[in-house]
Formats: C-alpha cells, structure tokens, sequence
C-alpha cells in the first residue's frame, strides 16, 4: 500500500538539525497502525535524490541494501524498528537521527547501520513496512534533503575581524583606567616611602 504520509526534517529549530554527515526527521506517528502487525518492521529508505525514482523495495530482509553500498548503489536502508514504536499510543522521541552512528561504519557486517553520510547529497527518504513475507507498505518519499556543506579552509580570512567603534571605545576606557589605578598605587607607595624615616 502507497501511504499518503510524507517524511520531512522537523519545521522547528533544532539543534543539529542539518550537519555535513547528518539530519533529523520527524518521527512518523499513527502512520502505520492500520498497516502493520507487531511482527513487522518499518525501515528507512535513504537515497540520492536522483536515484529514487529507480529504487527498487527488496523482496526480503536479506536483500535489503546496505549502507557501505550507497556510493555504488546509490541508496540504502537503515532504522530498523518494531511498528509499534510508531503507534499513536507510543512515546518515544519526536525526532530520528539519520547518520548518527559514528561506529557502525568501522564494524563491518553491522546491520542496520546508520552511519555518517559522506556526500551532502541531497537525498531522498521513505519509509517502508516489512512483513515477514516482504514488503507491505510504504510512505512517499521526501522532498530533496542537501546536507550543510563543510567551510573551505580557503574561503577563512585569515585577518582579525574589524571592531565596532563601541568596542574600541569600551577598550580604551578600561585602559584608561587601568593605567589611572596603576598611577594612583604607584604614588602611593611612592608617597609612603617619602614620608618613613631616613
């Protein structure tokens, strides 16, 4: 079944919502309660956006596209979960991290990873309900993802940021007074040092 829900990065500011190896996702809720039995799993489907339309749903578990394949295969599946985490009646937490698994990466043979994405993309996701006999249903994909691009070493300026001219002015008062008290301690222990015996 072709569900009508589509999956999309959370409209409120969070942070980390978008990094150069990561995003969030809102957590689909009372989506898949009439889809789904407890058996069944619901995975994440992540791909290029340009490669969605060609993503084909495996036939089973054993045939679901691993995540140290998305550079050659252009997509991948990953979040495992039991459908009940996405009932109305559950409690879990609003947000999913996609990429957010710094280890899995270096394990190979972890399955499902959810590793760093090395690209910014932008991707595509959809998620989609496994039985044990194969697919059962799935969402729409998502709109283009892109991924916050990592600063160029070349594009810092290397030359300190001008100051405000309140700063500067701010700086040269406490300057000021700083050499006043200085001046002030400095007569004062010269002026006790007059004033003692000879």
């Amino acid at each position: 079944a072709l569900l009508p829900y589509v999956p999309h990065v959370p409209p409120a500011a969070l942070p980390g919502k978008l990094t150069a190896t990561t995003f969030a996702l809102e957590r689909p809720r009372c989506v898949f309660d009439h889809h789904a039995n407890a058996s069944d799993a619901v995975w994440l489907v992540v791909a290029f956006a340009n490669a969605s339309a060609t993503f084909r749903n495996p036939a089973s578990r054993a045939h679901v596209p691993r995540y140290e394949r998305l550079p050659t295969a252009r997509s991948y599946m990953t979040l495992e979960t039991a459908a009940t985490v996405y009932a109305c009646s559950s409690s879990s937490p609003a947000v999913l991290r996609v990429g957010g698994d710094t280890v899995c990466a270096d394990q190979r043979g972890r399955d499902p990873c959810n590793g760093p994405l090395s690209s910014p993309g932008p991707y595509r996701v959809k998620f989609l309900v496994m039985g044990c006999h194969g697919p059962k249903a799935e969402t729409r994909w998502s709109d283009p993802i892109l991924l916050r691009r990592a600063g160029s070493p070349s594009t810092i300026d290397p030359a300190p940021t001008r100051r405000s001219s309140a700063t500067v002015i701010i700086t040269a008062v406490l300057a000021s007074l700083g050499t006043a008290l200085a001046a002030a301690m400095l007569g004062t222990l010269g002026y006790g040092h007059c004033t003692g015996p000879c």
